[in-house]
């Protein structure tokens, strides 16, 4: 069992697959990480986005064994593959995988300045990696499907404000 973290402006003790309202790192699902001060920081963008004086870290136990028990996809660290899965995610409107759980680094703002010079040709994927490895990279969970669900199991929250 591991920690990991969901931060939201609701209490979440049910976590759902949701449909985002843009396209994110992984597909549709339910996203949490293993580092709470990530979970913390984007709660707290998102209540300043909102003017809400009130978010919360949701905090779960997470049978890691659905790593194996389930079809996951693993990205240790930025690789073309990588770069390959993400891109497709967040640019190709009709994509979709079939993976129960996703896994590996948040392609965050200050990584996706990296990735716009790559789109833009400006920059190749070799290099694009090279300078993603220089970054200190913040992990990702996607759970993708409903079964995946079933090994998160809730624990408590921690309030969070500005």
């Amino acid at each position: 069992m591991i920690n990991v973290y969901h931060g939201s402006l609701e209490v979440v003790t049910q976590p759902e697959i949701r449909e985002p309202n843009r396209r994110l790192d992984y597909g549709t699902g339910f996203y949490t990480t293993t580092a709470y001060w990530q979970a913390e920081r984007w709660v707290q963008r998102r209540m300043r986005e909102s003017k809400i004086a009130k978010g919360y870290v949701n905090v779960y136990d997470f049978n890691d064994t659905a790593l194996i028990q389930l079809k996951s996809l693993i990205f240790e660290k930025p690789t073309e593959e990588w770069v390959d899965f993400v891109m497709q995610n967040r640019t190709l409107p009709d994509f979709s995988h079939n993976y129960d759980i996703v896994y590996g680094p948040v392609a965050n703002d200050h990584v996706y300045a990296a990735f716009a010079l790559f789109e833009g040709n400006v920059i190749s994927k070799k290099t694009l990696i090279e300078e993603l490895r220089t970054y200190q990279l913040v992990d990702q969970y996607l759970f993708h499907t409903e079964r995946s669900l079933d090994y998160l199991k809730f624990k408590e929250i921690k309030e969070v404000t500005l």
